[in-house]
């Protein structure tokens, strides 16, 4: 992904190891925000996922779409241990050439918006924001703090697996109910198949009835000429 010339990009290692500072050299007291609060640097979240769900969330109340954007990895083992979160009118769309000039042209998503927030790992595990830019260059539109979207988003990590247990639930019984369908679908097919071969052997049967007819039909007029001959 495009780490384009941003000053607090750290290498590998600073990422690990650099903690968030106030102008006269002291570590921030920091502590993981809510959804309903805005992000500052030197908030800190549990994981990189935690921060994901926070920008998200703030993104949809505020009224912008947060989109996944640059990261670095670790050295080290590999893990990422940075991440920048844009909004989704980050950067421009390449023009491509038109196939048709029949075709619509696609609707302009990309409209160079420098809103983000970029989190990384710290030595103690915690993910801390160390880069906000708030300001939008394009119109907002908030989604109320009660929609279902942002509620989704704001579940706690016990009401997600609760969640998950319900729909783990239901697609046991969808399964349940699937092999039901597919054992009577067996059923009718057996049945099926049963009565394509009592069909079979009846034609058979009206065949090898048709052939006999036939032979003793062509046996009596033999027998009749034997009959006239010794008359």
């Amino acid at each position: 992904m495009d780490l384009q010339s941003m000053d607090d990009n750290p290498s590998i290692e600073e990422a690990e190891t650099e903690t968030i500072q106030d102008s006269n050299g002291k570590e921030l007291d920091t502590t993981e925000g809510t959804s309903d609060e805005e992000p500052y640097i030197g908030m800190q979240f549990e994981s990189e996922e935690a921060a994901k769900v926070f920008y998200d969330a703030y993104a949809t109340r505020v009224g912008f779409i947060m989109r996944v954007d640059a990261f670095r990895r670790s050295m080290r083992d590999g893990k990422v241990v940075w991440r920048r979160l844009v909004c989704n009118k980050e950067g421009f769309r390449k023009l491509r050439p038109r196939r048709s000039e029949n075709r619509k042209p696609r609707a302009v998503t990309r409209e160079g918006c420098k809103a983000m927030i970029v989190v990384k790992k710290e030595k103690s595990g915690k993910w801390v924001v160390t880069r906000f830019v708030k300001e939008h260059n394009h119109q907002l539109v908030p989604v109320p703090t009660n929609g279902r979207r942002s509620m989704l988003l704001s579940q706690t990590p016990d009401e997600k697996d609760a969640k998950i247990r319900e729909l783990t639930a239901e697609l046991q019984r969808e399964r349940k109910r699937s092999a039901a369908f597919q054992e009577q679908l067996d059923m009718v097919l057996r049945e099926m198949e049963e009565h394509s071969n009592h069909l079979s052997r009846n034609i058979e049967d009206i065949v090898q009835s048709v052939r006999e007819i036939e032979s003793k039909q062509v046996a009596l007029p033999k027998r009749l000429r034997r009959t006239t001959m010794y008359l």
